[in-house]
């Protein structure tokens, strides 16, 4: 699927094609997230869809999208493998992912979002273990939130050179998990900073 496709689409469905776009993922049609969510912006950019609306729908589409693998590989179990990795032409990503929970636990659902296709197939390992929803939920849905927001941005402002966008899109997804790295890193020194401050003046104040 292409953009002209997907905008075709856009035209005759309205928010639900961008919905049911992202919702598919990999169970459906191989459609690549990145270039539905910044062609919503860049529709939206346009004129022809509210941006609100449309943001809610990629939001939903994507976040619903992963939260079926998850329910499918909690209720089916490891059997859910093999079918993954015929629709995935071979265990490439399915090793990824593995590697992916293996190093960071639980935090893997988050990083998972910045590479294409291991974020379809973390929701599926997670699941099989057994990860409790809320525990899956907490990590997932704000993580999702902020990188729908990062590529529909993305659309809304560059629209007019997608395409160029798009071929690099895994540096762009690269930059953006960097930026965000360092923001965290930022915050929580800030905050490790105060602290120390606010402790200090405790004891003189003693």
């Amino acid at each position: 699927m292409d953009a002209d496709m997907l905008t075709g689409m856009v035209a005759q469905y309205g928010y639900p094609a961008l919905f049911f776009a992202l919702w598919l993922g990999i169970v459906g049609m191989p459609v690549p997230d990145e270039m539905i969510v910044m062609t919503a912006g860049a529709i939206t950019a346009q004129g022809w869809l509210q941006p609100i609306p449309a943001f809610v729908a990629v939001y939903l589409g994507v976040v619903s999208g992963l939260s079926l693998g998850y329910v499918l590989g909690y209720r089916i179990g490891a059997p859910i493998l093999q079918w993954l990795a015929r629709k995935l032409k071979g265990e490439k990503y399915l090793n990824k992912a593995e590697d992916l929970l293996n190093r960071y636990g639980n935090g893997a659902i988050c990083l998972s979002y910045f590479f294409p296709v291991v974020r379809h197939v973390v929701p599926y390992l997670v699941g099989i273990q057994r990860m409790p929803l809320r525990r899956y939920a907490l990590y997932s849905l704000p993580t999702g939130f902020v990188w729908t927001l990062n590529y529909f941005m993305a659309g809304r402002l560059f629209g007019r050179h997608l395409d160029a966008i798009m071929s690099g899109v895994q540096t762009y997804g690269g930059i953006t998990f960097l930026a965000l790295v360092l923001l965290a890193a930022a915050f929580f020194w800030i905050r490790r900073r105060q602290a120390g401050q606010h402790e200090a003046q405790t004891q003189r104040v003693r």
